[in-house]
């Protein structure tokens, strides 16, 4: 499931192992070098390329997500 890898990836990069779906990037202290490191977990991890403003405009788990899904990224 993409939402439990982009949660695994949020945890590990914010150092938090308390992110719900429904938590906010920003609220959990993200800011631009922490997303940008996900943004690299995500084409290495995932194979996908996520642009900035995606980042911004679905802040949480659950709505980072559904865009990737919508990109037609599967789990193997």
């Amino acid at each position: 499931m993409i939402a439990e890898r982009v949660r695994t990836i949020w945890c590990r990069e914010l150092q938090r192992n308390d992110i719900s779906v429904d938590d906010n990037f920003f609220a959990l202290g993200g800011q631009s070098v922490i997303m940008a490191k996900i943004q690299g977990a995500f084409i290495e991890e995932l194979d996908v390329e996520v642009p900035v403003d995606q980042m911004f405009l679905n802040p949480t788990v659950a709505s980072i997500s559904a865009y990737i899904e919508s990109l037609g990224v599967t789990t193997s």
